[in-house]
């Protein structure tokens, strides 16, 4: 079922970029909370959803969404990432600012891209932009700063307005911080 599923998530993806899209992802919760099934089956599922697909493609695994599934109950590292080195996605979005994940896993993922997520969305606390070049930076010790993409951990959706402006704020003045240091460094 989960391979035909997959047939039909290709058949999307394709329709997307022949329509014009740049990059197309896909938001998968159930390989990070079932690992096992995952490592059984959903490689497979994956490779399938990509089969022949020419564009961009970033894969989303996601905790859950932060102002349902609180700090408590997020694990600081994932269960399953790295097995998605073998296969045709490009990036790989994660949640690293609420979980506070151990990064060190990217080491293990030097041919993909990173979408790192460094906004908290748990809180409506904005972060300061050090606070979100700090979170930028505990990748770079396990992944080039080319192959980074800085992104919210997850969507913005139960957030105000104005927090979620003041955290993409905050966000893009974090990764201008780093981006200044990796320049400088060079």
């Amino acid at each position: 079922m989960a391979l035909d599923y997959a047939a039909a998530v290709n058949e999307e993806i394709n329709d997307m970029f022949a329509a014009g899209a740049d990059v197309v992802q896909i938001d998968e919760p159930y390989m990070q909370a079932r690992p096992e099934k995952a490592r059984e089956f959903g490689l497979d599922a994956v490779r399938r959803a990509l089969d022949g697909v020419t564009g961009t493609t970033a894969i989303h695994l996601c905790f859950g969404y932060a102002a349902v599934v609180k700090n408590k109950n997020k694990p600081s590292s994932y269960a399953f990432l790295e097995e998605l080195g073998e296969t045709p996605v490009m990036q790989i979005s994660i949640e690293t600012a609420q979980p506070k994940v151990d990064c060190s896993v990217l080491e293990r993922l030097q041919n993909k891209s990173i979408i790192l997520g460094v906004l908290d969305l748990s809180t409506h606390e904005v972060e300061t932009s050090e606070v979100v070049a700090e979170r930028i930076r505990r990748a770079l010790p396990y992944i080039s700063a080319r192959q980074i993409i800085v992104a919210p951990d997850c969507g913005l959706k139960y957030l105000p307005r104005a927090v979620a402006f003041g955290k993409m704020r905050a966000m893009v003045e974090g990764a201008a911080l780093v981006r200044a240091e990796v320049t400088a460094a060079v």
